[in-house]
Parts: C-alpha cells; sequence; structure tokens
C-alpha cells in the first residue's frame, strides 16, 4: 500500500483540511480496484533507486537536484538505467545527478511564457490540474509557492514524479493521483493552473467551472490551452483526430475562451501570450522515442497538422474569481 499519510497530516494543518473528508476514501479504492499490471513494476523501479546525498537544488531556473560529484559513475548508470524503465517520459527536462532526462516536451519554454504574467507566488497555495509528471509543480515551488498540489491520474505520471522526488522530498510539493472530476469544490487555492488539459474534455465549460470551484475568492485561474485564430463565435471541433490524438474535442479561438470564462463569472479574462508550438519544443528524445511533432504535421506544409487542421497554436491566459 501508497503511503499518503505524510500528505493528510500537511492537509489536516492547513486550509485544505476538508479535503480529508473525501480524498482518503478515495485512494483507498484507487489503491484496491484501478491499479493496472505496469504500476508493480515502476513501484519496484522507485524501491530500487539508490539514495544519494543532493550537494544542490535548483528550481528557480530548472529543475535540478544534485551535481554530478555527488555520485559514483556506477551510481548514474544504476539511475539511468532505472529511469529510462519509466519511459516515456513527456514532460520535463529534468536534472538528477548530472543526468538529463530530455523530455519530449520542453516544459521549461512553456513556463518562460507564463511566469512573467501571473500574480507572484511566494506564500500562495497553488493547484496544477493536469500536471503530468509534475515539472511545473517544481517551478512552482522555485518560484516561492508555499504548498504546490497537481492532480493527475496517469499511473505513470505519478510514478515518474515519486521517482524525481526521490531526490528531493520536498514536504510541500505533491501529486496526488485523481482527476479534477473527483476534487470537491474546495475555493481554497490562491492559484489553479491547468495548462494543456481543456482540449481534451468533452464539456470544456463544466471543466472550467471546476477550476473555479477551486480558487478563494480573488483567486486567479492560469490557463494555458490549444486555440485557433477566430471571434468569439468561432470553436473547432475536430473529427477522429488532431495532430493524431484521438482525445481532442473542443479548441476555441481566445476570443471565444475569453468569453467563456466571462459568461461562467471569471473577472478580467486576459490572453497574455500567444504562441505556435515549435519543433525544437515538442520531439522526440532518447528519453521519448514515440511519435512526436513533426510525425503531426503536415509533411509538406507545416502550418496544418496532417489531417489538415491549423497546426498548433497555444495561448495563455489568466483571470480571476
Amino acid at each position: 500500500m501508497l503511503d499518503f499519510s505524510p500528505f493528510y497530516a500537511k492537509l489536516a494543518g492547513n486550509k485544505l483540511h476538508n479535503w480529508l473528508q473525501t480524498l482518503p476514501a478515495q485512494l483507498a479504492d484507487w489503491q484496491q480496484h484501478a491499479l493496472h499490471g505496469d504500476f508493480k513494476q515502476w513501484q519496484k523501479v522507485l524501491n530500487q533507486l539508490p539514495q544519494t546525498t543532493v550537494s544542490h537544488v535548483e528550481l528557480a531556473d530548472a529543475v535540478q537536484f544534485g551535481v554530478a560529484g555527488d555520485i559514483s559513475e556506477g551510481q548514474a548508470q544504476r539511475i539511468i538505467h532505472l529511469l529510462q524503465q519509466l519511459k516515456p517520459w513527456r514532460k520535463g527536462p529534468f536534472n538528477i545527478h548530472g543526468i538529463e532526462i530530455d523530455t519530449e516536451w520542453r516544459s521549461d519554454f512553456k513556463w518562460q511564457r507564463v511566469l512573467p504574467h501571473i500574480s507572484p507566488l511566494p506564500g500562495r497555495y497553488v493547484l496544477d490540474v493536469g500536471c503530468g509528471s509534475g515539472y511545473h509543480l517544481w517551478r512552482m515551488r522555485g518560484a516561492g509557492a508555499a504548498f504546490v498540489v497537481g492532480i493527475d491520474p496517469s499511473q505513470l505520471f505519478y510514478s515518474q514524479f515519486q521517482a524525481i522526488k526521490h531526490f528531493n522530498p520536498d514536504p510541500d510539493v505533491h501529486l496526488i493521483p485523481i482527476g479534477i472530476d473527483e476534487m470537491p469544490a474546495l475555493a481554497q487555492f490562491d492559484t489553479v493552473f491547468s495548462m494543456g488539459v481543456l482540449y481534451h474534455r468533452r464539456s470544456p465549460l463544466d471543466f472550467l467551472q471546476q477550476l473555479k470551484q477551486q480558487l478563494r475568492p480573488g483567486g486567479e485561474l492560469v490557463l494555458e490551452t490549444l486555440v485557433v485564430d477566430g471571434d468569439q463565435h468561432t470553436v473547432l471541433v475536430p473529427g477522429e483526430r488532431y495532430a493524431k490524438m484521438r482525445n481532442v474535442w473542443f479548441i476555441p479561438s481566445s476570443e471565444a475562451l475569453c468569453h467563456w470564462l466571462n459568461r461562467l463569472g471569471f473577472k478580467n479574462p486576459k490572453v497574455v501570450d500567444l504562441n505556435t508550438t515549435t519543433l525544437s519544443e515538442q520531439r522526440a528524445t532518447a528519453w521519448m522515442e514515440n511519435e512526436s511533432l513533426i510525425d503531426f504535421l503536415n509533411p509538406t506544409d507545416h502550418s496544418k497538422t496532417i489531417e489538415g487542421y491549423p497546426a498548433p497554436q497555444r495561448a495563455v491566459i489568466v483571470a480571476t474569481v
């Protein structure tokens, strides 16, 4: 059984204590019924990671725990062998004792676009919905957040997060393996991030409302998602696939998305960044050897996906409640 008691102890002593009314039973049920076969193997990998002494932690400009000189060559090779058993690594990069986990996404590019436009994080309670393996959780902590929680139901992402946290067991950074549908309306977080999730939701307005229910009055939503060009009435509803992804449902224009947020009662939604995904930001690597962006685009016209839709364009929108 996985031990979530340190997280429960943290909740009991802070403003999120009402979450304890539902979360322990949910996670107990998850451990009893939802785990698939690969998870046991991933847990074996985690249990085999060597204990090391981390001489340096860097979170402001990267996610780096330790330097190469902290460990022997044999330990380095063992860590590489074990972490590669958790492939594919999609969000990062991470540097563990000089070992560079070169993930599919350069998530640091996204963070650099987001950070200048959000309320300062020092002292804030932060929730990241659909956080993947937790790269941005560490950057949020590095930007001063007091308590950082990510939620993502993927068992692989949870295992990857635990592997990284093994080298820096910060008691105020956590990933909880549930989805937003399992969250009660806590209305306590100072900042809620949702990056790269909205277009995967069948009911985007319900999803935005769920995000709003996690924010305290005056709290801030930071929303990053795919958008298309157009006015407030423009929404792309792809066919079976968009950029080879099956689970893409609604891609609104930035204006439409701001209109949705206004209708839901968010205040002052504004587009603070608009960016077209590049082949340097999303690509296959030795740590993610599957297809990536180059395979999702029209080979003769990179302004379109392989299905003929507009190529991925991403917006960052900030709003308050």
